[in-house]
Formats: structure tokens, C-alpha cells, sequence
């Protein structure tokens, strides 16, 4: 199963503080025991590195920001990332017509996001965010059950 990987997710997986930790961790191993692909998207990584830096500063924790480089680019090498931005000038009408259909609902990279899956395959994403519930080609896993239920 191909599996895009969302900013919520990976910012849960490199910041061991996170809210949503356990839940991305526990998704993660279920992911990987279902021998998923996973696909990291450059507008993601760069989502969830600028989530999480800013939360850093936000608690004052701005000795811990090269730690979360270093898990960042342990767990997204970056020769695992595949870049879809050099997409946005083609699929950029596309993207607006999108979000317009959700109302706003989805934001401009989670739009990219979904169309990006459609065009390579990739049916499912990890994430927390539901904004991407009512994209009719893309399933939401946010839990380790959902990604068991998805492969019946």
C-alpha cells in the first residue's frame, strides 16, 4: 500500500513533546508492519520542520532545535523525499478549484497533497488533520486500526 506521510504526523514523529505522539508512533509501526510505502512530500517536511521549530520557540526550547534537525533528517533522509512543489505552477488551477470545492476547508499545500496522491497512485494518507476526509480519491489513516481496516 502507498502511503503519503502529512506534516501532522511527521511533526509527531520528530518531536518527542508532541500532543499526538504516541498515536503517530503507534501508526507508524502499523504502517511498517503492513509493509507500506511511505512517501514524505517536500511541502510537508517543510510544513512539519516549521511546526515544530516554531513550537520550540514558542516554549522556549530553542536548544532542542538542532536534535529535531537530527531526527528529522534520520527519519526523512533526503533522498526519501519526493518533490511535488515543481508541480504547483501546472497543477495550480487544479489546487485553487480544490480548495474552492472544500469550502476552504483544505489549505493550499493540503490541496497540492491530494492531488499529488492522485496523480501518483497513492490512495492513502497519515495524518490527524480530517480536512482531508471528503477528497473522494484519498483515505485518511490516523489510527493503527485504520491502516489494518484499510488492507481487508
Amino acid at each position: 500500500m502507498r502511503v503519503a506521510v502529512d506534516s501532522s504526523v511527521l511533526v509527531a514523529l520528530i518531536n518527542p513533546r508532541d500532543l499526538w505522539r504516541e498515536q503517530a508512533l503507534a501508526l507508524e509501526n502499523a504502517l511498517l508492519a503492513s509493509r507500506s510505502e511511505l512517501f514524505y512530500f517536500d511541502c510537508a517536511v517543510a510544513e512539519a520542520l516549521s511546526a515544530a521549530v516554531r513550537r520550540l520557540h514558542e516554549k522556549n526550547l530553542v536548544a532542542e532545535v538542532d536534535a529535531l534537525f537530527d531526527r528529522l533528517s534520520h527519519r526523512v533522509p533526503q533522498d526519501m523525499i519526493t518533490w511535488i512543489l515543481s508541480d504547483v505552477p501546472r497543477l495550480y488551477g487544479d489546487v485553487l478549484a480544490l480548495i474552492r470545492s472544500s469550502a476552504g476547508a483544505l489549505n493550499f499545500n493540503d490541496a497540492l497533497i491530494a492531488l499529488a496522491c492522485r496523480e501518483r497512485g497513492i490512495p492513502a494518507i497519515a495524518s490527524f488533520d480530517p480536512d482531508f476526509d471528503p477528497v473522494p480519491w484519498l483515505r485518511r489513516l490516523a489510527r493503527p486500526e485504520d491502516v489494518t481496516a484499510f488492507h481487508r
